[in-house]
């Protein structure tokens, strides 16, 4: 952790003046990630890599919004602390992390309840309506939700893997015993987010669905049927939602419509083309020029200033969570223990393709954030619960001290 605040505080020196609050407050963040990395049980072996990471990105950043909106920056800094304290406070529970599965009906019926929310008093942004607001504070349910999502996945498949691996994929009987639940939770939620507009979320949770349903089965049927599925409801939301189809348009051809909108696209090639292999140097580009840059185009910004260089690492860093995540899952004694580790792996790993495929222009873009690196407390509150959870499920210890 002492290695990433070092490499953290030295990307933060570099912002301009009066960008970020009161440095006591970074010396505070800096104490509790140093807090948040010592409460690790004294009998367990815990990768440090994962939650030091973690703290780093979000310092990187912090360094990138910064450079495009001081007062966004500081609330990101807020934002920060809110997430490492919650970590901290839920420590001790997830270190029973196994407890989860007994609730795995209760992330369904919360995850729909929440959705039933946003429906209600839901704020509608740029065609999807994602956002509730309390007050000051508006908050996106959906990054709880993508928890709640692998909760439940992990806790059913941990059930009933060995009786769906087995099932014929033309005996619809069985398929329809054991996928039922687990296709009308997922399917609910999925119908919703399409209805509610928020296709990338959808996507994501699509590959969720699919990684750990293979992880735990191995059926490829399932997967091009559920794929198959989606595609349709894709088709569905292009032809129904104008925003939808702008998005793609702007994809297909973003030269066509320069200064509409195909401009949040171009604007974005533009500034990773500029920043080069080496990029243009921290507060020298025009990152702000980007449509949204804090949040959809953080990535553009990032490389516009440190380069493709720099973007590579970012991406490295990622790699690494995913990776140590994954060998984590393979090391578990049990398979909720493996199916949750790989679901959350999923959930970090798809979500950083997503978004940063979108941004380079592999496939459309999608109002997805880039884990700790985008501006946005909902999304870094559930990406810190997301870490602490893999730090606890890849405890090393004794046998006996399992729960």
């Amino acid at each position: 952790m002492a290695g990433a605040l070092a490499v953290g505080g030295f990307a933060l020196s570099l912002t301009p003046r009066d960008s970020l609050g009161n440095p006591l407050g970074l010396l505070g963040l800096a104490a509790l990630a140093l807090l948040w990395a010592a409460r690790a049980p004294r009998d367990a072996k815990r990768d440090a890599m994962l939650p030091a990471l973690a703290v780093m990105l979000s310092a990187f950043g912090l360094t990138v919004i910064a450079r495009l909106s001081g007062d966004l920056a500081r609330k990101q800094e807020v934002w920060l602390a809110i997430s490492l304290i919650i970590a901290i406070l839920l420590g001790p529970a997830f270190d029973r992390f196994r407890r989860l599965s007994a609730y795995k009906y209760v992330w369904v019926l919360g995850s729909i309840v929440l959705f039933a929310l946003v429906a209600v008093f839901g704020q509608e942004v740029n065609g999807a309506k994602l956002w509730i607001r309390v007050g000051p504070v508006q908050y996106e349910p959906i990054e709880i939700i993508k928890l709640f999502i692998v909760f439940f996945m992990a806790a059913y498949l941990a059930e009933t893997a060995d009786v769906i691996a087995s099932a014929k994929p033309f005996s619809l009987r069985a398929n329809a015993k054991y996928l039922g639940p687990l296709l009308v939770g997922w399917g609910a939620s999925m119908a919703i987010l399409v209805f509610e507009r928020d296709i990338g979320m959808a996507v994501l949770l699509l590959a969720i669905f699919v990684a750990m349903l293979y992880v735990a089965t191995r059926r490829l049927d399932l997967i091009a049927g559920a794929a198959a599925v989606f595609a349709l409801g894709i088709w569905w939301a292009i032809g129904h939602y104008a925003y939808v189809a702008a998005r793609v348009a702007a994809w297909h051809n973003p030269f066509a419509d320069p200064l509409g909108r195909g401009y949040q696209a171009l604007q974005g090639l533009f500034s990773l083309a500029a920043g080069g292999l080496f990029g243009t140097g921290y507060n020298l580009g025009h990152p702000a020029l980007i449509p949204a840059a804090e949040t959809d185009y953080i990535y553009a910004a990032w490389a516009e200033e440190f380069g493709a260089l720099g973007g590579v690492i970012l991406i490295a860093a990622f790699g690494i969570i995913v990776w140590r995540a994954l060998v984590a899952a393979q090391a578990q004694p049990d398979i909720y223990a493996k199916l949750l580790a790989t679901g959350l792996a999923a959930t970090l790993g798809f979500q950083v393709f997503i978004i940063v495929g979108g941004v380079v222009g592999l496939f459309p873009l999608t109002g997805v954030t880039l884990p700790f690196v985008s501006y946005g407390g909902s999304s870094l509150v559930a990406n810190f619960l997301l870490i602490a959870l893999l730090w606890a499920i890849g405890s090393e210890r004794p046998a006996r001290s399992r729960s």
